[in-house]
């Protein structure tokens, strides 16, 4: 348990070491007013989607914060605006394909994913889902019936102190699920499930150039969150048992599709449908990295030098 509980906090303090000073950023760059100037370069690109012009500060809150910002913003700048389901399950997607970025970029560019390939994929990719959405949906007069909200936030204190205490719980929740995960993880390797999720996962795995080794890092990061998904990763990834190749890939798939059950939750309050929050995200994420795979500067993808690093520190002991 006590070599558990030190690989569980080395990962945890990876992390933290990434997490923290993006959070500090991110916060600095909301107090000085960025979400606003971001929904502003945003706005331009609502109208091919079909969505009011506003709506891009749901999405710059979405992408600068969390889900949770941009659901608190979403109630108050729709307040008095009528919308259709079909509008709602577009800008649904864009929030949950493209959210967090300071904060996951900086996870996945530490893990060796370069920033352009992340906003290419997680603001790019949204806006094309998005579109492709908008323009099935319109041409077969799906989802066009008024929206209604399943469930409405209560007005919450924005004080400082008070962004610090959820930001505390949330860093040391963190390191409470690294830890039983990594237990779970042991608990199924010996019970043998490991190798069955392997057998079960290969065929998808195979069709998009993934590795069987990181069949359970993706099945974390797909339900719980690219994060959690990306600590692991990394610890997999000091420890020899995944190539270069197999980390880009994963994370570009966790960058499009992760978060699955909370994530979608969450933004079915908003009244979207699983049509596009779910299915279309989970078939886009599928169809684009198997298209990824099959791009030739894969094989020129290398691991970060910290990671040679951490793996040499940690053979010596």
């Amino acid at each position: 348990m006590g070599q558990l509980l030190r690989e569980a906090w080395t990962v945890y303090l990876t992390l933290l070491k990434v997490m923290v000073p993006a959070l500090l950023i991110v916060k600095a760059l909301e107090m000085l007013g960025m979400t606003e100037q971001l929904g502003y370069w945003l706005s331009p690109l609502m109208s091919p989607l079909g969505l009011p012009e506003p709506l891009s500060l749901v999405w710059a809150a979405s992408l600068l914060t969390n889900i949770y910002t941009g659901l608190v913003i979403f109630f108050e700048v729709t307040r008095d605006t009528s919308l259709t389901v079909a509008q709602v399950t577009v800008l649904g997607t864009l929030m949950a394909v493209g959210h967090s970025l300071p904060i996951e970029g900086a996870v996945a560019r530490m893990a060796g994913v370069p920033w352009w390939l992340t906003l290419l994929l997680r603001v790019g990719g949204a806006w094309l889902l998005g579109w492709l959405l908008h323009l099935s949906y319109s041409l077969g007069g799906w989802l066009q019936h008024a929206n209604h909200v399943v469930w409405q936030p209560t007005p919450r204190d924005a004080s400082l102190i008070t962004w610090l205490q959820d930001q505390a719980t949330m860093l040391i929740t963190i390191f409470v699920v690294i830890l039983a995960l990594m237990i779970l993880l042991r608990l199924l390797r010996r019970l043998g499930i490991e190798r069955l999720i392997h057998k079960l996962l290969f065929p998808l795995l195979r069709l998009l150039g993934i590795g069987p080794a990181a069949a359970n890092i993706t099945v974390i990061g797909i339900t719980l969150g690219l994060s959690f998904g990306a600590g692991l990763l990394l610890r997999e990834a000091q420890s020899g048992r995944l190539t270069p190749r197999d980390i880009v890939l994963t994370l570009c798939f966790l960058g499009l599709c992760h978060s699955l059950i909370e994530d979608t939750l969450l933004i079915m309050l908003m009244g979207a449908d699983l049509s596009g929050l779910l299915w279309a995200r989970l078939g886009f994420a599928l169809v684009t990295i198997a298209l990824l795979a099959r791009l030739p500067w894969l094989s020129r993808a290398r691991l970060p030098t910290w990671i040679f690093a951490a793996r040499a520190v940690a053979e010596r002991k």
